[in-house]
């Protein structure tokens, strides 16, 4: 049985001037009764087919989840690590009850809260990023095959087909594709070397690029997905590990385990938010964020991405990031305040807070007093990667899967499992390192993410589901009250989206766009974006964002960044969102793929 954390909302109200925004034009895909939108072409077509052959959302959601292993190598992985969230249409899926899979990396037992710091306790440059120590025991294939076991209609065998196909036959690469394989990372390891750069001959467009040894490896999982943890497979892996001087042992492989975490439940003006529990900071981040805005009508204050709007948001965002640094680990080693943090009391404080003109400094934020524990003493700034890869999923009888997995950077820790044709992730960059040493990201974080053996790093993907309230009935257990579906509401929106630390505020920001301010999910995938996170106290904004109210917002007292603004090399962008909406009047599905990337797909039938 499924229970949630349930979080409401209370009312403001707020006026700053506004400026109006054009977003883009081009129309989503539409179809009358499935969907599946992710950043590759190929990759989509295989949900659509898993879909048309009698699948539900989860087996083609597990589809897509191997293929982009196979054609998105940069992201997609059985190397890596995740989270999966699945929303029940009907009773006929899991009795209805949403179910949060937690397939993220674990740190191996041989890791140790110092092992990427010198003899002066200094980090180790690139320690925790490149090569086999920065590699976290991988949970991908563990995720993917739990969910096809208990949740999946078709079988493993039938769902991988499409991915094997792919590996084996090999797929077209576009230019932007190409380019991307030319990665430096690649270069430094041999297999890598081999595989993706053909020892030199790079790939160019229109080439068909195969993978024999990644399509051996899933067949054998197809036909065993114990082998990867503990079978011959396993053993493999760790002898790699061994000669490689890396840290993954099979013992490390075998105790691994999927988690079955409890979803977050949220409301936000009408809507109910399900969304992403803990090592997952993203659910309760947004919650918090979309608490805070709830006593705002925005569509009032001014249209989408108006100085007006963007200066709640920041400040929403601002107050949401402050606590996510201070109190966000893994659940498995952390007691963290999710009810204080859910509380719409707690909500209703931090926006009398909010100065209804004027950005408030980070470095002078003081938390509302009486509703939160005593933070611990920050202790390091992880790395979070943008690297990483969002896809959504809905079937004929509106079962819903947003799933998010990664590499963490881009090709992960570089390195290729020789002989079985996978890259591996470094994902132990996600843990806090050392005191005082920002990130890529500038994030803060405190003793909660530290590294420890079996611990999962924090993380800022936020796969959510949203849909009209559902029907609960209550129930109490040793004097704790939980809550279980008795009739799920109307689904409306499956969004997602890679991105490192802005993961969050794309999420936000689309979530915004699409309920409150009309946008369809195509205009609010392509839509600029802007981003705080408390520390360092900037706003960030795409280098395609307006420049008028970029100007409003630095006339109005924040300090703004323009991304790679004088790197002409750079796009200056971030995330990916791969969204679908359902129209409430007519049921269609409404799918928004971001125009950032070029070879993605929104498609159904």
């Amino acid at each position: 049985m499924a229970h949630f954390a349930r979080i409401s909302s209370v009312a403001l109200s707020c006026t700053l001037l506004a400026l109006p925004f054009a977003a883009a034009q081009t129309a989503p895909v539409t179809a009358q009764h499935a969907m599946v939108v992710t950043i590759h072409h190929d990759a989509t077509d295989a949900g659509v087919e898993i879909l048309r052959e009698g699948g539900n959302a989860v087996d083609a959601a597990v589809a897509v989840g191997f293929a982009l292993a196979v054609v998105h190598p940069a992201a997609g992985n059985i190397g890596g690590g995740g989270f999966m969230l699945i929303r029940p249409g009907t009773k006929a899926l899991a009795h209805g009850q949403p179910h949060f899979l937690d397939y993220r990396e674990k740190a191996p037992a041989a890791a140790g809260t110092n092992m990427y710091l010198d003899a002066q306790g200094n980090v180790i440059p690139k320690m925790s990023t490149v090569g086999s120590k920065a590699s976290g025991v991988p949970g991908t294939v563990a995720g993917l095959t739990y969910a096809e076991k208990q949740y999946g209609r078709l079988g493993l065998a039938k769902v991988m087909q499409p991915a094997i196909k792919l590996a084996r036959d090999g797929y077209v690469l576009t230019d932007e594709e190409a380019h991307t394989l030319h990665s430096s990372l690649l270069s430094q390891f041999p297999a890598s070397y081999r595989i993706f750069q053909r020892n030199g001959r790079f790939y160019e467009a229109g080439e068909r690029f195969r993978q024999p040894e990644l399509a051996h490896t899933l067949e054998r999982i197809a036909a065993d997905p114990e082998d990867f943890y503990r079978g011959k497979m396993a053993a493999e892996i760790a002898a790699f590990e061994q000669a490689n001087n890396g840290l993954i042992t099979a013992q490390d492989l075998a105790m691994y385990q999927v988690k079955e975490r409890t979803p977050l439940v949220g409301h936000y003006h009408g809507y109910e938010v399900l969304t992403s529990p803990p090592p997952s900071s993203g659910g309760i981040v947004l919650l918090e964020t979309l608490n805070i805005l709830s006593g705002y009508d925005l569509p009032k204050v001014g249209p989408d991405r108006s100085p007006a709007q963007i200066h709640l948001i920041t400040e929403a965002f601002r107050r949401a990031y402050m606590d996510r640094g201070d109190y966000l680990g893994d659940p498995d080693f952390n007691t963290m305040p999710l009810a204080q943090m859910a509380d719409p009391k707690y909500a209703e404080a931090w926006r009398k807070t909010i100065d209804p003109t004027k950005p408030s400094p980070s470095a002078t934020l003081v938390r509302p007093a009486g509703f939160m524990p005593e933070p611990p003493q920050p202790e390091a700034q992880p790395h979070e990667s943008p690297q990483t890869t969002h896809f959504s999923v809905v079937d004929a009888d509106g079962n819903a899967v947003s799933s998010t997995y990664t590499l963490n950077f881009g090709f992960g820790s570089g390195v290729t499992v020789d002989g079985l044709g996978f890259l591996l992730n470094d994902e132990m960059d996600d843990f806090a390192s050392k005191m005082g040493v920002p990130n890529g990201f500038g994030l803060i974080q405190g003793p909660a993410n530290a590294i420890a053996p079996g611990k999962r790093p924090l993380s800022s993907m936020t796969p959510t589901i949203v849909s009209e309230p559902s029907s609960y009935t209550y129930h109490k257990l040793l004097g704790h009250t939980t809550s279980s579906v008795v009739r799920p509401g109307k689904l409306r929106l499956v969004l997602g989206s890679p991105g490192g630390s802005t993961i969050i505020t794309t999420v936000a920001n689309d979530l915004i766009s699409v309920l409150d301010n009309g946008l369809d999910v195509q205009a609010a995938a392509d839509a600029p974006r802007f981003h705080h996170q408390y520390l360092p106290d900037v706003l960030q904004f795409e280098k395609t964002f307006p420049q008028a109210p970029i100007a409003a917002m630095k006339a109005a007292g924040y300090i703004t960044k323009r991304e790679a603004e004088f790197d002409e090399k750079s796009a200056g962008q971030w995330g990916d969102s791969e969204l679908i909406a359902v129209d409430p009047k007519t049921g269609v599905l409404m799918g928004g793929q971001d125009k950032r990337h070029h070879f993605g797909k929104a498609a159904g039938y």
